[in-house]
């Protein structure tokens, strides 16, 4: 890369985003970082700036905030900074089912995981255009490949609006300079199973070779969404799984996933 250029992550301070983080520092890229943990944030910048002789801002921010996008964006250009690549990373599960959640609960998911990412998107892009040069990556799920599941209710269908909206967005900036991916990884070795409770669970009904590492996930994210590729699914097994949800008849597809919630209800 001959001009430097920034990427921001957000969800950076553990699991996947900050190996996402670790994958663009690798490549030559200035970051700036984004969560609610100002303390791992700081860890992290830390550690990537001197091992990788780049610059790491940090932005603590709570995205389920609906004001944070406005909020972390104004910040951005206050300190005169250039999003070149926006990683649309931050995201979590619950999986406690839908009607033992409440409404708040939904609404911060919601907030969190779909209209941030669309937020921040829709403010960054334009100077991205205007540069002739961008990067867009949303970090989706194999599971928005698939029917949605029982339990955790709101996640799958949150990712397949994500691949959705990243393949309009990815047909719209193509010419004008501006990649766009959505990053589909299945079952990876993050803090993200720890979070929602249900590490036992997973560990117990997957073999380990259906498990990805995270650095290895965010290598191939970060590649693909180089080499502008739509969707970006990391992994043969994961590859197979998708190509089996997208070509079982739905009835089929939807008793394969069923049969998946059920066996993890059982350990």
């Amino acid at each position: 890369m001959t001009e430097r250029r920034t990427a921001l992550v957000t969800g950076a301070s553990a699991g996947l985003g900050a190996a996402l983080a670790r994958a663009y520092a690798k490549n030559g890229w200035d970051l700036i970082l984004t969560a609610r943990r100002e303390d791992r944030l700081a860890e992290i910048a830390s550690a990537l700036a001197v091992e990788f002789d780049i610059t790491a801002a940090i932005i603590p921010e709570d995205l389920s905030d609906p004001a944070a996008p406005l909020r972390l964006v104004r910040e951005i250009e206050g300190r005169g900074l250039v999003v070149d690549a926006l990683i649309n990373n931050a995201g979590y599960s619950l999986t406690q089912g839908f009607l033992e959640l409440s409404p708040a609960d939904h609404a911060a998911m919601i907030q969190v995981m779909l209209s941030a990412p669309i937020e921040l998107s829709r403010r960054l892009a334009p100077a991205m255009t205007e540069r002739g040069f961008g990067r867009i990556m949303n970090v989706a799920s194999l599971a928005g490949l698939m029917p949605a599941t029982g339990g955790d209710t709101l996640y799958g269908p949150i990712k397949s609006f994500l691949i959705k909206a990243s393949n309009g967005l990815h047909l719209e900036l193509k010419d004008r300079g501006v990649h766009v991916s959505a990053l589909c990884p299945g079952y990876t070795l993050t803090e993200f199973h720890d979070a929602n409770g249900s590490r036992a669970q997973v560990s117990g009904a997957y073999p380990g070779w259906m498990w990805m590492d995270a650095d290895r996930v965010a290598e191939i994210g970060y590649h693909g969404l180089e080499d502008n590729r739509p969707v970006v699914v990391p992994g043969a097994a994961n590859k197979a799984l998708a190509f089996l949800a997208k070509h079982l008849p739905d009835g089929m597809a939807l008793k394969m996933v069923g049969g998946h919630a059920k066996r993890l209800d059982r350990l």
